[in-house]
């Protein structure tokens, strides 16, 4: 298991614990966070799972792939630690990640 906190545009906090190997974007969907939209369902091919990842957990979280980048070029207010939320998956290193929740999805 894992610990993951979305922060929300308006700075309300959340933090669920999910099992190891789901998208951070999954946890989102299961637990009904607002303001993950995830259309595609974690094709990475939308942008309404943007996230920005917590500075402090950029190395942890991986680089975004080609793919990834050509989709968040649709997303609103990107950003060096903009991430696809269904490109991150949970594993022992990211027990803890903090992300936090763009204004809008489109």
């Amino acid at each position: 298991m894992a610990k993951i906190t979305y922060v929300g545009h308006d700075g309300a906090s959340r933090q669920i614990e999910a099992p190891l190997g789901l998208s951070v974007m999954e946890v989102a969907v299961r637990n009904n966070v607002r303001g993950i939209d995830a259309d595609c369902g974690g094709a990475a091919a939308c942008a309404t799972c943007h996230v920005y990842v917590d500075e402090a957990w950029l190395a942890r979280s991986g680089s975004r792939t080609a793919m990834e980048g050509t989709m968040l070029e649709f997303a609103e207010g990107v950003a060096p630690n903009s991430r696809l939320a269904c490109q991150i998956r949970l594993s022992p290193e990211l027990d803890g990640l903090v992300v936090r929740l763009p204004a809008s999805q489109h």
